[in-house]
């Protein structure tokens, strides 16, 4: 593989890195959507906050996000379409498809509206949610995502014509995938859908512009998104001004990690939750003229 193949390779086979060695434990419910029998779990205590993982991922996948969550939230985890313990279904993996699937799970679970924080795969999904489903989030978290397709890196953009199911299959963690999956046989089928995912367009830059939703963007600063795309993103949310003229700060945030790549970003809970904790409380810091 060229040098560009293997470094693009590298940044999403290791998605799954905090879930290596995982058993097949589990201690969460299964609750039919959309034809799926999707696998939630259900922890903590407080205001609602539902999580979604990432591609490839799965709930151990996500670390010690979730735990530090359960410290001031309820929180309701859920494996997407053909990951983790959630059955496949013969229908594409989209973002509206995601979106909606996560409206139809909270329904069904009985969550009438709650707080989202969704990373990669998973914040594409959230904002899909928030454009097609206002009424169902209240704040959104979204961790290394983007709005349009112009938005990724140039490498990144670069490589996903080169991609193959026999890349992905090769790898260590396509093994990791037999020991939560319903059909431990369906990896190939997984990988051929999420390829396609990479090759769907996204220009969602009205539906971002519309949004009403409080949005705390997260991004490395050697993210898989552009700086410029996620300062774009806040600005389509109203942020970029100056403060300290009078005027409120806006409902959203951006926050950009320091020397942090793509899948560096869940991998570093403490500080994520150093920015998430004051965006959910609405908590902002003082400034002189306050």
């Amino acid at each position: 593989m060229s040098r560009i193949t293997i470094a693009a390779a590298t940044l999403l086979l290791a998605f799954p890195a905090a879930a290596q060695d995982q058993t097949a434990t589990e201690t969460g419910e299964r609750v039919e959507v959309n034809g799926m029998q999707i696998y939630y779990e259900v922890s903590g205590q407080g205001d609602p906050i539902v999580v979604l993982h990432g591609a490839y991922m799965n709930i151990p996948g996500m670390g010690e996000i979730i735990p530090m969550l359960t410290e001031n939230h309820t929180v309701y985890a859920l494996e997407f379409q053909g990951h983790g313990r959630t059955t496949d279904i013969d229908r594409p993996i989209t973002y509206p498809n995601l979106a909606d699937d996560v409206a139809a799970f909270m329904d069904a679970v009985g969550l009438e509206k709650a707080d989202v924080f969704g990373y990669s795969m998973g914040a594409a999904a959230g904002l899909q949610l928030a454009i097609r489903h206002p009424e169902k989030v209240d704040q959104l978290i979204a961790a290394s995502a983007a709005y349009d397709a112009e938005g990724w890196q140039p490498a990144f953009r670069e490589f996903i014509p080169q991609m193959t199911v026999e890349m992905f299959t090769e790898m260590p963690f396509a093994e990791e995938y037999r020991k939560l999956a319903p059909n431990p046989d369906g990896f190939p089928a997984l990988v051929e859908k999420l390829i396609a995912l990479e090759k769907e367009p996204m220009a969602w830059e009205a539906g971002v512009d519309a949004l009403e939703t409080p949005v705390l963007i997260i991004t490395g600063d050697a993210d898989v998104a552009t700086l410029e795309h996620s300062v774009a993103m806040f600005r389509l949310l109203g942020g970029g001004g100056m403060g300290d003229m009078g005027e409120p700060l806006p409902a959203s945030r951006l926050a950009v990690l320091p020397a942090t790549s793509h899948t560096a970003v869940i991998m570093q809970p403490e500080l994520l939750m150093s920015h998430i904790g004051p965006f959910l409380a609405g908590e902002t810091p003082k400034g002189m003229f306050e």
